[in-house]
């Protein structure tokens, strides 16, 4: 079977391309070894000694933003199916990879925790395919806007679980503050590249989202 990851992307028909793109979407939901270009942030640093209450609290925190990990891939991925230029196309398809760094080691860290993934995984990609998807068909530069805007509501969001992390758990918190850095970096990129600034009844729609899928994944 050739292999249609060293074809570019361009280049695919539409049949392959909605294989792959249902290829994609099957392996960030499911379980698996992530091929990753960064180190685990964690990696060097002792186990920490969490109570019982402490390690629960840790693992819904951490549970939550593996959500958001698992929708940052639907989302890059259905942006960069719909990008009208290739330099819009090649920066989804980089953070999408940066994205998935991130994913791995939410998933090594509920590992650690002995903790579940949330059971909403699918819908959480699927959902957020179909609006990254939107975007992008929209125009690059809405598509970069609505990147940029993501990006400073999860930088947000990440500031906000780094104070109700159980101070004991340095490991996790390591972990978001690394997250918290790319995450800031993608939407300097984003802006860069000529994204447009989202009108404020968007944004709007888009924490009230963020909201909702961030009160499922803690208990789901």
């Amino acid at each position: 079977m050739p292999d249609l990851s060293r074809k570019p992307l361009r280049q695919f028909s539409l049949a392959d391309r909605l294989i792959q793109e249902f290829d994609r979407g099957l392996r960030v939901v499911t379980l698996q070894r992530r091929t990753v270009s960064a180190a685990y942030p964690a990696a060097a640093m002792t186990d920490d000694d969490l109570s019982l209450q402490e390690s629960l609290e840790s693992a819904r925190l951490m549970r939550v933003n593996h959500a958001g990990e698992i929708a940052a891939q639907g989302l890059y991925h259905g942006q960069a199916l719909t990008a009208h230029n290739q330099e819009t196309l090649r920066q989804m398809e980089s953070s999408a990879q940066e994205e998935l760094n991130h994913l791995a080691w939410c998933e090594t860290r509920l590992a650690e925790l002995q903790a579940p993934r949330s059971l909403l995984s699918p819908f959480w990609y699927s959902s957020s395919y179909l609006l990254g998807a939107t975007a992008g068909w929209v125009g690059d530069r809405w598509s970069l806007g609505f990147v940029a805007e993501t990006e400073a509501q999860v930088e947000h969001h990440l500031d906000n679980h780094l104070g109700l992390l159980p101070q004991a758990d340095s490991r996790s918190r390591m972990i978001l503050e690394q997250m918290r850095d790319d995450e800031r970096r993608h939407g300097e990129e984003a802006r860069k590249l000529g994204a447009h600034e989202l009108p404020k009844p968007l944004k709007k729609i888009m924490m009230l989202v963020s909201k909702g899928m961030t009160s499922g994944a803690y208990w789901i």
